[in-house]
């Protein structure tokens, strides 16, 4: 099976339609995955199927959630490579995208991802999360906020939930310890103003791995403290 059928027939399994034009700017942004990887570090997966598997078509699984809507305002933090920002942009080119990242030269290579996929509407933030969730500019300007870090859920809830409105949600990709970081997240979650509504299973195709969309509303506004510092939510979890 070749990358443009996994993509098609994945998507199908996962129930998106995945079209041509897609398809086409996917394989555009694998090859300059792979391209820009030799040069900076962007991903650890670098096969091609392996590419269109654990990086497009999970990226697209937040669209089974059921929050992102034709028009949503979406912040990806610490999106890294892309991730799933760039995919769901991909998708639906209605969508608001903000990149979040804050290694400088990440930010070069996704300027150039979104100009040769000739998408608009993408905003391209360097620096971190702690000191864009204070700035009244961005600090819950959002209707969503994903991300795909490897950071614990509690410390991921203090990055992303001062970027979303009231009503709005955060979209944490999780692997398999994904209950044992939600038990951990409480006292962060109540804190920050985070209520868990779902969880959602899902099982990628031509794959044997999972992961879990913890699916997250915000209930109240974010105390005005939070987050706290550059370092601290991670020197010192809410836990």
């Amino acid at each position: 099976m070749n990358n443009k059928d996994i993509l098609r027939q994945g998507g199908q399994e996962l129930g998106l339609d995945i079209d041509d034009r897609m398809i086409d700017r996917f394989t555009k942004y694998k090859n300059l995955l792979i391209e820009w990887n030799k040069k900076i570090n962007l991903t650890g997966i670098t096969d091609e199927r392996e590419i269109m598997i654990k990086h497009f078509l999970d990226s697209l699984a937040c669209m089974l959630t059921g929050v992102v809507r034709n028009d949503s305002k979406i912040i990806d933090v610490g999106t890294g490579a892309g991730f799933p920002g760039i995919p769901l942009k991909v998708f639906n080119e209605n969508l608001n995208l903000t990149l979040l990242d804050s290694l400088n030269k990440r930010i070069k290579y996704l300027e150039t991802v979104c100009n040769e996929l000739e998408l608009s509407q993408v905003e391209f933030l360097h620096g971190r999360a702690e000191d864009y969730g204070r700035d009244e500019e961005y600090r819950e300007k959002y209707d969503i906020a994903v991300a795909r870090a490897v950071a614990e859920l509690a410390v991921l809830c203090e990055y992303c939930l001062p970027f979303v409105k009231v009503n709005g949600y955060f979209i944490a990709l999780k692997g398999p310890k994904a209950q044992e970081e939600i038990e951990n997240a409480k006292k962060a979650l109540n804190i920050l103003g985070g209520e868990i509504v779902d969880i959602l299973n899902v099982n990628l195709p031509y794959s044997d791995s999972g992961h879990n969309l913890v699916i997250i509303k915000k209930i109240k506004s974010t105390p005005s403290k939070y987050p706290r510092k550059a370092g601290m939510p991670t020197k010192k979890p809410l836990i």
